[in-house]
């Protein structure tokens, strides 16, 4: 059955690519099929001791302290990312404007002015933008020199820690300011990195291997990650750090007074994020596993439902649209087992609709 799914999926592609040729709409910048709505790609966050996920209809909602407003997200719509900090919360919305709320004594929420950004990371008192020409901006608390980032250039990820900052550039290197009081921010000889994640005094990079590497503070070994391997995506909190195997599994290493790294059981998961003590997980159905501090309800996701699209993970442009290029994306992974066939339908279905 599974031999008949692949012909079939495979000769409704070449049989839709081959009409799209024939109409004379074989020019990618062509075929954008908008989605019947608007969708983002799901995602979970952890702050210091709250937890925010995005939902699938750009909705967002939060758990956990809300001393400082940080939970008010109720209100926000059309937002594709979210970035949970030590007091306060940061959202990016589909134009490429970004809000925020919570605590701002530092100014760590003075983004009203933020255009053309792509992501956005929120550290302990700081917020960090990502532009579209992979310049750095950032606002909030530089007392140690964290939003030192003005000359950085060719960016294509950041990261915000507690007092640091990290920026993975489009050739594998990485760069970071400016607290380096444990070394979280040596990370000048680290290459072929395709990820970053910042904690509280510690630098986690994943490399295109599988790989992970880390430096800084490892006072609870949360910078012990040499033998990790199968890795996807790692996070970095509090004093550990979270990575998530290809198969869907979770490993973790660091403090775990609080149960933090107690994820040895978690299954089907789809992302990742370490807050100060606590650990959150996206499952592939959309619902959400949290493990660690509670004290504040920061656990309290058991009723979420991110459910979003799966084709939406090929939206690279994250503007709620899967185009040519990216549907034969999908299918490439398809014909090599990577997804599967309800989730190449899913992607086929996206691009079709209109």
């Amino acid at each position: 059955m599974t031999l008949v799914r692949r012909y079939l999926i495979t000769l409704i592609c070449l049989a839709m690519l081959l009409s799209l040729f024939l109409s004379g709409l074989s020019n990618a910048g062509n075929v954008n099929k908008a989605l019947a709505g608007s969708y983002y790609q799901p995602l979970v966050c952890a702050g210091g001791e709250h937890t925010v996920g995005l939902k699938g209809d750009g909705m967002v909602v939060a758990t956990g302290y809300d001393g400082s407003g940080q939970c008010n997200v109720s209100g926000w719509t059309n937002i594709r990312q979210v970035s949970a900090g030590g007091w306060h919360t940061v959202g990016l919305t589909s134009d490429g404007t970004v809000v925020a709320i919570g605590y701002n004594t530092y100014g760590q929420l003075d983004v009203s002015g933020w255009t053309d950004i792509e992501q956005v990371s929120a550290g302990d008192a700081h917020t960090v933008g990502l532009k579209s020409n992979g310049t750095v901006i950032a606002t909030g608390l530089s007392y140690d020199g964290q939003c030192n980032v003005s000359g950085w250039t060719d960016i294509e990820q950041v990261a915000a820690g507690d007092d640091h900052t990290v920026g993975l550039k489009s050739n594998g290197t990485v760069v970071a300011t400016i607290d380096n009081g444990y070394g979280q921010c040596n990370v000048s000889g680290w290459t072929d990195i395709e990820q970053v994640a910042a904690g509280h005094s510690h630098t986690v990079g994943l490399k295109s291997d599988g790989t992970v590497v880390a430096t800084g503070d490892n006072g609870q070994g949360q910078c012990d990650v040499v033998g990790w391997a199968n890795i996807q995506q790692v996070a970095a909190g509090g004093r550990h750090t979270v990575g998530l195997k290809s198969d869907g599994t979770v490993v973790a290493v660091g403090y775990d007074g609080y149960g933090q790294c107690n994820v040895s059981g978690w299954a089907d998961i789809e992302q990742v994020a370490a807050g100060a003590w606590h650990t959150v997980g996206l499952k592939s159905d959309g619902t959400v596993v949290a493990t660690g501090s509670n004290y504040y309800g920061q656990c309290d996701v058991g009723s979420w439902s991110m459910a979003g699209l799966f084709c939406l993970v090929y939206d690279h442009n994250l503007n709620g649209k899967i185009d040519y290029g990216e549907m034969v994306d999908a299918l490439i992974e398809y014909l090599t087992s990577t997804i599967s066939y309800s989730q190449m339908i899913d992607v086929l279905m996206c691009y079709l609709t209109s």
